[in-house]
């Protein structure tokens, strides 16, 4: 362990064994609403998790974020309650069959997980002037986001499964969690042990959405540049591959 701790902090490459592990733990990361077992998550892989998370990088080495886990019965009752009242307000925009499907998709686990984080963003942390921030305001922001994704793939690496609730008012969940003004929640977060994963993201099982096509998503040089048809033939060999689970 001592050896490939100093092959890693030395730069050297990783094995195609790291390699494989990696892009696994990518194409079968979900967001997970409706399979959570009440299965405590111990400290250790907590830990590792927060770890992961605190290790992403941020612009200017700010590390903007905090992260408040909520474990209080009476707290997720309450995000729980703010949850339902920005979901009714989200079905009424769907119409027709559209506001039907929405209403049958479970979309948080906010009880039934065993513990919730809320991933903050401190905008003041780093200074009012911030290397690589002084041009693009919100990278403190993007940052953060970062840290969310270091922590969702660590979860899953760790056999946690983890959903986003992004269908709640910004200003309510400020107020829940006593969040000073110039602090952002930028992720409210549903962890814990699971059944199972879905082989597929749940919003396409349930034929709400697609994923796109790769190819048609890379330009030369301009948002409305060229193709290069070399290089979507090979995109388009690797995405189906990683449909089906696999990046060779």
């Amino acid at each position: 362990m001592t050896d490939r701790r100093a092959a890693i902090q030395s730069g050297d490459t990783l094995t195609e064994a790291d390699r494989a592990s990696l892009y696994r733990v990518l194409l079968s990361r979900r967001d997970v609403r409706g399979q959570f077992l009440p299965d405590p998550i111990p400290d250790e892989v907590l830990a590792r998790i927060l770890v992961a998370a605190h290790y992403a990088p941020s612009v200017g080495f700010m590390q903007p974020w905090s992260f408040i886990l909520v474990r209080s019965p009476e707290v997720r009752a309450r995000v729980k309650t703010a949850f339902e009242t920005a979901n009714a307000e989200a079905a009424a925009m769907f119409e027709g069959e559209r506001g039907d499907s929405y209403r049958a998709l479970k979309l948080e686990g906010i009880l039934e997980a065993p513990v919730n984080i809320c991933v903050t963003c401190d905008r003041d942390r780093a200074g009012p002037v911030v290397l690589g921030r002084t041009h693009i305001p919100t990278m403190d922001l993007y940052s953060t986001v970062c840290a969310v994704e270091n922590l969702w793939l660590a979860a899953r690496a760790e056999g946690i499964g983890l959903g986003w609730v992004s269908i709640i008012s910004e200003p309510a969940l400020k107020d829940i969690l006593g969040l000073p003004k110039r602090v952002v929640p930028v992720a409210y977060l549903c962890l814990g042990r699971v059944s199972h994963f879905f082989a597929r993201p749940e919003l396409e099982t349930a034929g709400w959405t697609r994923r796109l096509p790769l190819a048609d998503l890379v330009t030369l040089d301009r948002w409305d540049g060229e193709h290069d048809p070399a290089l979507g033939e090979v995109l388009a060999r690797v995405q189906a591959g990683a449909d089906n689970g696999t990046m060779d």
